[in-house]
């Protein structure tokens, strides 16, 4: 995959894709580097025939995504056209028809939740951590987030995350139904 750099990697074997945020040091944090590498690696995906499913999922093991880079908001800010549920990496997602799975590892946060309840499955590590932190940080969600986390959790548990911030362990999103299963990472 012609991807920018090694802000993600893309392996496929036996018909089987595992997409990596790979920014481990930020947390897999969604830069514009990586949001891009994200679309262009699901196009491909979408083309290639031997693929059946993709899984997502991130480096190391504090955080499977902190969501965007908010250091690069303060450099530039998003456009219009990188924000919302029509932007190439909503575009791109949606587009993909085939399966897809998000294996968290840790901190999934704000656009990385996002991210993760674009996901057909969540299956979660005991070490995972989901929070939708966008009235904290004074932005909108704006992948989903609002109507997938509801239809997944209920409106009033969706509220509750939403307005609070507060961090839901990965044996509550079980017991919720935000994730399929919790699993021990050896």
């Amino acid at each position: 995959y012609p991807l920018d750099g090694d802000s993600l990697l893309v392996g496929v074997s036996e018909g089987i894709a595992t997409v990596t945020l790979n920014r481990p040091r930020q947390h897999n944090a969604l830069s514009r580097q990586l949001r891009n590498n994200i679309t262009i690696a699901l196009q491909a995906l979408r083309n290639d025939d031997e693929v059946g499913v993709v899984i997502f999922t991130g480096a190391g093991d504090k955080a499977f995504s902190v969501g965007a880079d908010l250091k690069e908001f303060e450099v530039a800010p998003l456009t219009p056209d990188e924000m919302g549920v029509d932007c190439p990496v909503m575009q791109a997602f949606e587009a993909l028809g085939k399966p897809t799975i998000a294996a968290i590892n840790g901190y999934t946060v704000t656009g990385g939740f996002e991210l993760a309840v674009n996901c057909d499955i969540i299956v979660a590590s005991t070490n995972a951590r989901f929070a939708d932190t966008h009235a904290r940080v004074g932005v909108v969600p704006a992948w989903g987030l609002t109507q997938y986390l509801a239809m997944l959790i209920g409106p009033v548990r969706a509220r509750y995350l939403s307005f609070t911030g507060n961090y839901l362990d990965a044996p509550t999103a079980k017991a919720w139904g935000l994730v399929l299963d919790v699993v021990k990472l050896e």
